[in-house]
């Protein structure tokens, strides 16, 4: 959990921001662990608590929210060893519920969009949230013709061969079936399998499982169909994907269609009218859970009619009409034997503490991170300390308190370092208003320059097969590369002289090599997206690098605008309104997602000569692409027009309204401007329908607004 020494409510801006880009990078390489290694390094329980930290900043610093903030992703990218499939209708994640709070808040929240008659009854499906690995199944005129994971939701793996060794997967729907649908689930293995299979492995003397979905997750992603074939995986049907016609008005009735095509659903769902019947069902639920032969990890709740699904519609990440309401953690007491510091891309040291293995709900875990300073400072957590530690379903926990009773006489404290691990020794740096501590020495400190070179490879950046983080330090190490464009100069300059050349080097062959310069040429075409991402420019992350591409169109456009923005900012650097500043600067900042803080850090990375270098260097050896299109372009007459919303509207809220102008394809825009298209005006409409007025920007009425948006029909 990411619990630091101020509360949300006292944190500044300069320090909100600073924590929320602390989190959007840690939460992202958790994601990575997870969803694509099938090696999670945190607890559900710590991941959580990371989500909820950078909710509630969010919701206090709703302007500081970042295009690549982690209420807007999901997943992570697929791994490169599977065929990569694109899904029609994106596999998003759930928002979670930790207490009955949360769960009455949704149920609030969503009579209030709907703006739902109190006295009227608004039904909910509740089902057990199995913990397994997501999956979507496509179906054909009735046929199984392939299978893909989530992946980072929008692109997962094709695992179509595995799937076939499912005894629980129907293969043949009959007749009546919708020429195309997508049915998702859950693959899972129950825990007397799991049990059995690690018998069987230690048995071998192969790898035993952490706990059953990891076995899942890594028996379903083998390469080899046969091995999956050995292991005993079962499947859990519940929702849909892609339909070429409607199945059913509800989602109860859909799951009674599901069951009739021969898919396993899960037995304890149910239907419930109110709040008190979800709950009654979750501490039911809750106390079977320990007897079921499979894990669960909360209850999810639906609402179950599909025309207020569709009104409701998504928010980022997640749909609105369904939440997770999650179980609590699990805990128990370990030794903290020593604490390391990691250095990351940005200079940013992070203590990692290493504790005496111990098991954890089934699970056996040695290692947490500690975060930050603070964190050390406010738990007063020692090398030598007895701890508690927590975890909700995976690996390394969360450490909750020392056992104070337990600590040895004359324990010192621990001491932060002043100086960097690295062989510089560069002094530490803290900021004013920023929870992490930086190492100084920056693009000369050999750890960051190597961790900005790995991150530029990664599998979301330039995914270079073959070059892998052991790769890049090794050729650090050999002095084979510094900067991002000797990559694509490693070919070329291979050594003349035999023994230094990459083929004769410690774990390389000639096929090898060769293999490698062939991943690094086909990298040459990469898209605009991508290359934004690699560059590694502080708060930009998947997200913010694909809203820059769509917005700017091309590699070009782009830099000139950013470099545009840099001068002016420069010119005004105590300028706190982006109209003040410029006007690129203040187009930047229109961007949705996009604040002041996000905006300095992109006009400081095209500030420095040293970067501009950089990027001067990859685009003589690189074809940077533009955006691709949407896969299916939507079709209405705002799509691609920019809006703006401002006052009280009476018909729907407006939240439903920006919901609907999003999925006709518009952007929905925080302030006026010149590019602003529409704004449409409710009642007690203010300064923005002045501003619109003054700039010649057409303004609609709440009933002009309908009619447009379909909204009548």
């Amino acid at each position: 959990m990411s619990e630091h020494a101020l509360p949300v409510d006292s944190l500044t801006r300069e320090q909100a921001a600073a924590e929320l880009e602390w989190l959007a990078a840690e939460i992202a390489r958790h994601d990575a662990l997870y969803y694509r290694e099938d090696a999670p390094e945190i607890s559900d329980a710590d991941y959580d608590a990371l989500r909820q930290r950078n909710a509630a900043i969010e919701a206090r610093f709703p302007d500081l929210v970042r295009a690549d903030s982690p209420s807007r992703r999901v997943g992570a990218a697929p791994s490169s060893g599977f065929a990569k499939v694109r899904h029609a209708v994106p596999m998003l994640s759930l928002d979670n519920a930790f207490d009955e709070g949360d769960l009455g808040e949704f149920v609030a929240r969503v009579r209030r969009f709907l703006n739902w008659p109190a006295e009227e009854t608004l039904d909910f499906v509740a089902e057990p949230k199995i913990d397994g690995l997501s999956i979507t199944l496509r179906y054909e005129e009735g046929r199984f013709v392939r299978g893909a994971t989530r992946g980072d939701g929008r692109e997962g793996e094709d695992v179509t061969r595995n799937l076939h060794t499912l005894d629980d997967l129907p293969k043949d729907l009959g007749k009546g079936v919708p020429d195309v649908l997508e049915v998702r689930g859950e693959v899972y293995m129950t825990k007397s399998d799991f049990a059995a299979l690690n018998r069987r492995q230690e048995e071998a003397g192969s790898k035993v499982f952490a706990n059953p979905r990891n076995a899942a997750a890594g028996s379903l992603r083998q390469l080899d169909p046969a091995i999956t074939a050995q292991r005993p995986l079962r499947l859990f049907a519940y929702s849909w994907g892609e339909l070429s016609e409607s199945v059913a008005e509800t989602h109860w009735a859909f799951l009674e269609r599901l069951r009739d095509w021969g898919f396993a659903t899960n037995p304890l769902a149910e239907r419930c009218p109110d709040l008190e019947a979800m709950l009654a069902l979750y501490h039911r639920v809750e106390a079977e859970r320990a007897g079921l032969d499979y894990d669960i990890d909360g209850v999810v709740y639906k609402v179950d009619r599909l025309d207020l699904q569709a009104r409701l519609g998504f928010v980022s990440r997640a749909p609105r009409w369904a939440i997770a309401h999650k179980f609590p953690a699990e805990r128990a007491t370990t030794k903290l034997e020593k604490i390391d510091i990691q250095v990351g891309r940005t200079g940013a040291l992070t203590p990692v503490a290493h504790l005496t293995p111990v098991t954890v709900g089934g699970v056996v875990v040695s290692r947490a991170t500690l975060h930050n300073a603070d964190e050390i400072q406010r738990k007063d957590v020692r090398e030598g300390d007895t701890v508690v530690v927590q975890r909700a379903g995976d690996v390394i926990p969360q450490i909750v308190e020392v056992v104070l009773d337990k600590r040895p006489k004359n324990l010192a404290p621990y001491s932060f370092p002043t100086h960097c691990p690295c062989p510089l020794r560069t002094e530490v740096v803290r900021h004013e208003g920023e929870a992490v501590s930086r190492c100084s020495g920056e693009l000369a400190c050999p750890y960051q320059q190597v961790e900005k070179l790995i991150h530029f490879v990664s599998r979301d950046a330039f995914d270079i097969e073959g070059l892998g983080e052991k790769q890049v330090r090794a050729f650090f190490d050999w002095e084979l590369i510094r900067t991002p464009a000797d990559i694509f100069d490693l070919q070329r300059n291979d050594g003349s002289d035999g023994l230094t050349r990459l083929k004769n080097r410690p774990g390389w062959g000639a096929r090898s090599a060769e293999k490698l310069f062939e991943a690094i040429e086909a990298r040459r075409r990469i898209g605009l997206d991508r290359f934004i991402y690699a560059l590694g420019i502080r708060q930009v992350g998947q997200a913010t690098a694909r809203l820059l591409a769509r917005s700017y169109g091309s590699l070009e456009a782009w830099q000139a605008a950013m470099k545009q923005a840099a001068a002016e900012r420069q010119a005004q650097p105590e300028a706190r309104k982006p109209e003040e500043v410029g006007e690129a600067y203040a187009e930047l900042c229109n961007l949705s997602g996009i604040g002041l803080s996000m905006a300095d850090d992109l006009c400081a990375f095209f500030g420095e000569p040293h970067n501009l270098k950089v990027l001067e260097e990859l685009e003589a050896r690189l074809n940077v692409e533009p955006p691709e299109a949407p896969d299916r372009q939507v079709q209405s007459p705002i799509a691609g027009k920019t809006l703006v919303f401002t006052g009280t509207l009476e018909t729907m809220s407006r939240s439903e309204a920006k919901a609907r102008a999003e999925a006709l394809g518009a952007k929905v825009a925080g302030s006026v401007s010149r590019k602003t298209d529409f704004v449409v005006v409710g009642a007690d409409a203010g300064s923005k329908a002045r501003k619109a007025a003054d700039l010649g920007v057409e303004i609609l009425s709440e009933e002009q607004w309908r009619e447009l948006s379909g909204s009548d029909t």
